[in-house]
């Protein structure tokens, strides 16, 4: 163990080589190419996804592109109790898209590992069960060092119970305003239908 200045020590190997420091969860984000959260990020549109009908090797989608609509983002899953909110969704989407909203979809396997599909998949089940058409992203993390930092940014503007930013299961819901403010958090039994007079609201105030 070397000494450093005013004795504080340095760990180092057997062979004298300083050990490499600990792998933070941003450290190891920013090796993996995600943006690290800097604290002037305040709007959704700062942020970038690929969308899940993308090439692997395709260029991320902005959420700029929604700018001036109120969203709703939520963590999907196929095999989930909640899997049937999809339906709900798609008929909040049916019935206020013309209006500036949208429903943003990002399947996520960390609950009970059940969205285990491929993209394609992923895609084809919910077309095919629910005729999914508002827009779906790739599969994410949405907890953990590995999360996305669009999760990492809405977990950090609207905490859950508690204060506890932590996501706890699938279809956990964000809703958004025009202006890319995160306003509200539903737990994932909040049925889609009950969020019509937020949007509603948030559409005719904005």
């Amino acid at each position: 163990m070397r000494m450093g200045w005013g004795g504080s020590s340095i760990p180092r190997s057997a062979r004298g080589i300083p050990l490499r420091r600990r792998q933070t969860p941003q450290r190891i984000l920013s090796a993996r190419g995600f943006p690290l959260i800097a604290d002037s990020q305040d709007s959704i549109y700062e942020f970038s996804a690929h969308r899940l009908d993308a090439s692997p090797d395709g260029a991320a989608t902005s959420l700029a592109a929604f700018r001036g609509r109120v969203l709703l983002i939520v963590n999907t899953a196929s095999r989930c109790g909640f899997t049937p909110q999809y339906a709900g969704l798609e008929e909040l989407y049916r019935a206020f898209k013309d209006r500036g909203f949208a429903v943003l979809g990002f399947p996520c396997n960390q609950f009970g590992a059940q969205e285990p599909g491929s993209a394609a998949q992923i895609g084809s089940f919910c077309e095919r069960n629910f005729g999914v058409t508002f827009p779906l992203f790739a599969k994410i993390d949405v907890n953990g060092p590995h999360a996305h930092p669009i999760y990492r940014f809405l977990k950090r503007q609207r905490p859950g119970i508690f204060g506890t930013e932590r996501i706890k299961w699938n279809f956990t819901k964000f809703l958004v305003d025009r202006n890319g403010k995160v306003v509200a958090r539903y737990a994932p039994g909040t049925k889609p239908k009950k969020l019509e007079a937020a949007i509603n609201a948030l559409l005719r105030s904005q």
